[in-house]
């Protein structure tokens, strides 16, 4: 059954002391489908790395050699990591109360890939985690070698850079280095995100996943904030993000109508540069007449692209306002929502995302 790996643990991951020798094997089982021993050797080495790399957080604290920012880095997020437990109700385990220090700037690099003219993602599938949109590596040359093979076979390809992931409880997952310069509470964000695929996670649906760990870390920062007095994020930057956010969502689905539809493929490509040419000039009209022309987001925007890169939008933001009316029907209670999420995550997948739009259409 699913949930055996979903339990919430108050120590180390089961398979963390007992199996430490045995990582590139199980590393193999555990996170690999059916692709080349060359792949299945990068991900049990990269693992088992990141594993000898662990230092618990109070002993890099207390450790006189320890720069004086990754120290208070360090406090700050252990309570963002107490709060994560006592208040959020995440798995209250040793994971993030470990550190580990990469001497990279992501942890892994993942390689999205979609038709030319579609925006349905080519799928890896892992015995454990189920079937994902994408397939990570440990060093940004593989993926980009990989991603090369990819474009070479007619697929669009996107390879983007993650700070974190999470063994669903597996291991005990640490904060990375990765993780740490991003400021305090990016960093927050992260462990809530992270922590939130421990709690719960249905195989073979990443937008499921990854919408409902983005939810928990929205809501888990604002009550964050909250928590510490602060004001919420909203202002400009948050209104900012979330109209971005849409302005992609929103090309996504004119893509989509676009390959569904009669054209030729001639006539499809033609009508894939148009939209690419319209998504830029509605983020300029944005960006220049109600962010006073900030420009955080154009180096994104502006580099070359294609439905891959899209993929990553639709994954994490899809459903995030079906988990939030979810929360507002059990009156912010936790450990309410995480029962009704749980339910909505037994269902039959055409239930399940039935179940979703209805959510998003009350909202």
């Amino acid at each position: 059954m699913l949930r055996l790996f979903l339990i919430q643990r108050s120590g180390p991951g089961p398979l963390d002391r007992v199996f430490t020798r045995l990582v590139p094997l199980l590393a193999v089982l555990l996170l690999s489908g059916c692709s080349s021993a060359a792949y299945y050797g990068q991900l049990a080495q990269g693992q088992w790395q990141l594993l000898r790399a662990r230092q618990p957080v109070e002993q890099v604290v207390a450790d006189p050699a320890t720069p004086p920012l990754l120290r208070a880095r360090l406090q700050r997020a252990e309570q963002a990591r107490a709060f994560a437990s006592q208040q959020l109700k995440l798995p209250d385990n040793r994971s993030y109360r470990v550190y580990a220090d990469l001497g990279r700037p992501y942890v892994v690099w993942n390689v999205f890939a979609t038709p030319e003219l579609s925006l349905q993602p080519v799928t890896h599938c892992f015995p454990i985690a189920g079937c994902v949109a994408y397939r990570g590596y440990y060093q940004q040359g593989a993926a980009r070698g990989a991603a090369a093979l990819m474009r070479e076979e007619g697929l669009d390809v996107y390879v983007g850079g993650v700070e974190a992931y999470s063994t669903l409880g597996w291991f005990d997952d640490p904060i990375l280095s990765s993780m740490v310069g991003w400021g305090d509470e990016r960093l927050a964000t992260l462990i809530f995100h992270e922590l939130a695929h421990q709690r719960f996670y249905v195989q073979d649906d990443t937008e499921f996943n990854e919408s409902f760990a983005s939810f928990v870390e929205q809501e888990g920062t604002r009550q964050w904030r909250a928590a510490r007095g602060l004001a919420a994020v909203g202002g400009d930057q948050g209104q900012q993000r979330e109209q971005f956010i849409q302005l992609v969502l929103a090309s996504r689905e004119r893509l989509q109508a676009i390959y569904a539809g009669p054209l030729d493929d001639a006539h499809k490509r033609q009508a894939k540069r148009a939209e690419f040419a319209r998504l830029r000039r509605d983020y300029q009209q944005v960006r220049d007449s109600q962010w006073g022309g900030d420009k955080r987001f154009d180096a994104w925007v502006y580099a070359p692209m294609n439905n891959a890169k899209l993929l990553p939008f639709g994954l994490y933001d899809q459903w995030v306002p079906a988990f939030a009316a979810v929360f507002r029907a059990v009156d912010g209670d936790w450990g309410r929502f995480y029962e009704r999420v749980e339910q909505l995550g037994r269902l039959p997948i055409a239930e399940r995302k039935a179940a979703l739009q209805k959510l998003m259409a009350g909202r």
